[in-house]
């Protein structure tokens, strides 16, 4: 897709109506250096627009399917669907997900390669720039930076539409540094529809046509989905516990679907844990594999939620703070509050004028203050109070909800004063 620049792009305007740390470290026999900044690409100065048709591959896998109505269903065949869906969900759960983007664990490096092989086999790109893009989701969650946001781009551009962009064909390596270092690991990202392709040859010489359709591409498509359903569903639909400064939410049907990533609001909230069903009835499939794994031997150092954080008693970070002060500061409408401030200067006293008035006043304190607030009609600016009902309307509970309505109402002075300025008369 990159480089490509005889295709017409053209910008989706669809829209929603609705709103590591390093892993395990067996150092490697020969070192090898990220791929170049051309593979890099930089994505900044890259089209955001889909290139259409770059997007016929994925819609044949699509068509592909419908070799069902000639090859038939078998059950034997559904079956076979159903345990590629499981394991090469483990793939990207657990792999892609857990263990390249977030080292939620660690483990050797045979088992770290052929969980980059089992995801792969997915035919959801590399497992290096699977990881490089969603460690810059995290970076930008929900911002217009995001690499798909619901918020910022439509419903349609997150759940698939990036994918078929200029800008998002290439990714930033020198995020993954932990992971370049591994020359088999940039080997398979750089041919990674192999494992795709090994699978679906395997599946159809043991399964045959009917195997090949219905077991490997229906799953296919289906993994597809459901994968894409956490970027777009997940911040759209669901429900919020922890305040993230994002749209992250918990999906309980998404958490089915996707043995465990639908409990993504609890994933924003602790990014790094290998659990992100927090509560006993939070099923994680993907959690459960791990353990197992862990009782192999296979895996080991499984990062756990602190239990502050899973009882929602840990303080918010500087960025999330600012974030959702932002937000609160931003729900008061800064130009009518802006208004009635000049307003107001406009017709209070001057400053000789309020000292001659206190000085004809009694020379008690209380009534000297009295006659100062009185000679002073200044317009209702929100109190602490007042904003700290507004933001326990607007966000989930938190321990740092103090520190986010002082500084939200430290951003509402500072607007209002920055308008006065731009604007005195």
């Amino acid at each position: 897709m990159a480089g490509v620049t005889c295709y017409y792009h053209f910008r989706l305007k669809w829209r929603w109506c609705a709103a590591g740390p390093d892993g395990h470290v067996l150092e490697p026999g020969s070192h090898v250096t990220a791929p170049s900044d051309l593979d890099r690409g930089d994505t900044a100065a890259q089209s955001d627009d889909i290139v259409y048709p770059a997007m016929i591959p994925f819609l044949l896998v699509h068509l592909v399917c419908l070799g069902a109505i000639w090859t038939g269903v078998y059950w034997q065949d559904v079956v076979l669907a159903l345990v590629l869906y499981g394991a090469r969900m483990f793939g990207i759960t657990g792999g892609y997900h857990r263990y390249f983007s977030h080292r939620a664990y660690k483990t050797s490096r045979i088992v770290q390669f052929l969980l980059a092989f089992l995801a792969q086999s997915s035919a959801q790109r590399g497992a290096l720039w699977w990881a490089a893009k969603h460690r810059h989701h995290h970076k930008y969650s929900d911002t217009p930076m995001d690499v798909h946001s619901p918020k910022h781009k439509g419903f349609l551009y997150a759940h698939l539409g990036w994918i078929f962009t200029p800008k998002h064909d290439t990714a930033d390596y020198r995020t993954i540094g932990d992971l370049t270092k591994y020359p088999e690991l940039v080997w398979l990202d750089r041919h990674y529809y192999v494992p795709a392709i090994v699978m679906g040859f395997a599946t159809w010489a043991l399964f045959g046509w009917s195997g090949l359709i219905v077991g490997f591409f229906w799953s296919t498509v289906a993994l597809y989905h459901a994968t894409f359903c956490i970027n777009s569903l997940a911040h759209v639909v669901g429900r919020r516990r922890y305040l993230t400064g994002d749209d992250s939410r918990n999906n309980w049907a998404l958490a089915i679907a996707t043995m465990g990533e639908g409990w993504h609001n609890n994933h924003h909230a602790y990014q790094s844990a290998a659990r992100q069903g927090f509560r006993w009835w939070e099923v994680d499939t993907s959690y459960y594999i791990i353990k197992i794994m862990q009782g192999l031997r296979l895996v080991w150092d499984v990062h756990e939620p602190p239990a502050s954080v899973v009882r929602n008693e840990q303080r918010l970070g500087t960025k999330v703070i600012e974030t959702a002060a932002a937000q609160l500061a931003a729900s008061f409408q800064i130009e009518k509050l802006t208004a009635q401030v000049r307003e107001a200067l406009a017709h209070t006293p001057t400053l000789a004028e309020i000292e001659e008035k206190m000085r004809q006043a009694s020379e008690n304190a209380k009534t000297r203050v009295e006659a100062l607030v009185a000679n002073i009609h200044l317009p209702h600016i929100p109190t602490t109070e007042e904003m700290r009902q507004r933001a326990a309307n607007m966000f989930v509970r938190t321990p740092s909800m103090d520190e986010i309505v002082e500084r939200a109402r430290q951003i509402l002075i500072a607007n209002v004063c920055t308008r006065l300025a731009a604007n005195p008369a």
